[in-house]
């Protein structure tokens, strides 16, 4: 989809970091987007905040219900919604606590799959667009860490591993419909979430980044999310997005 003159979005995670900067810089397209998210933000030209836990089915469906309502079925869906996920999986106090790890996954992984699969099945019910007959594109947010796992990440980890290794599956079994499936793998960016990493962790990975030296911003992010949407050969890959880094064990 080169041209996102009125073409309905979504964007989970929406009110905040990478997923804000997504939603803006779609509606800057044309698009005419829906934000979700656990605590929506403001009205904005060209998007609509919607309340959204991607953690509970009920709620992604009657956020989809609203957005859908007011843009029609969306195109275009970006998974931004997260947690960050630090625990040991065995530490002082022993293994790693289950009800937290699963936290981490139900928001992370199952939150994604579930905005991703309903959102999917309303895409395949509309009419495909020339000139490759596309009905919509995903894209997921994965994480550097899905291939270079900290220690002490292990709930992050395997949310946005499994995430990574879906992209492709997900791809293949969609592409009959044509629906385009695709996942960024961020390195440390300039988020909300950013506040939870060490600075010990930011010093290392900023002086190892090969280029820029700095942290992402969520613009960047944003970019790429749209270079994505516009080239209908990208399907099927997780692209790292990090400056060239690759993390230490720690």
């Amino acid at each position: 989809m080169r041209d996102l003159a009125g073409v309905a979005a979504l964007v989970t995670g929406g009110a905040s970091g990478l997923g804000l900067a997504t939603a803006q810089a779609l509606a800057a397209a044309g698009a005419r987007v829906a934000a979700l998210d656990l605590r929506p933000g403001e009205a904005a030209p060209g998007i609509l905040p919607l309340a959204c836990n991607v953690a509970e089915e009920a709620s992604v469906a009657a956020a989809l219900d609203a957005a859908e309502a007011a843009h029609g079925v969306a195109r275009i869906v970006v998974n931004c919604a997260g947690i960050p996920g630090s625990m040991r999986l065995v530490g002082r106090e022993g293994p790693v606590d289950m009800t937290r790890f699963a936290q981490v996954i139900n928001v992370n992984l199952l939150g994604t799959v579930s905005v991703m699969t309903k959102a999917a099945a309303r895409m395949m019910a509309l009419d495909p667009l020339a000139p490759d007959d596309e009905r919509g594109v995903i894209v997921n947010t994965a994480s550097i860490t899905a291939f270079e796992g900290q220690i002490g990440q292990g709930a992050y980890v395997a949310s946005k591993g499994a995430i990574a290794a879906m992209t492709i599956q997900a791809a293949r079994e969609f592409a009959a419909k044509g629906i385009r499936v695709l996942a960024i793998a961020p390195g440390l960016f300039h988020t909300p979430m950013a506040a939870e990493v060490p600075p010990e962790v930011v010093e290392a990975i900023t002086s190892d980044a090969i280029f820029p030296r700095r942290f992402g911003a969520p613009e960047d992010f944003a970019d790429l999310c749209l270079s994505m949407t516009r080239n209908p050969m990208l399907n099927g890959e997780v692209v790292r997005l990090d400056a060239g880094v690759r993390l230490r064990a720690r």
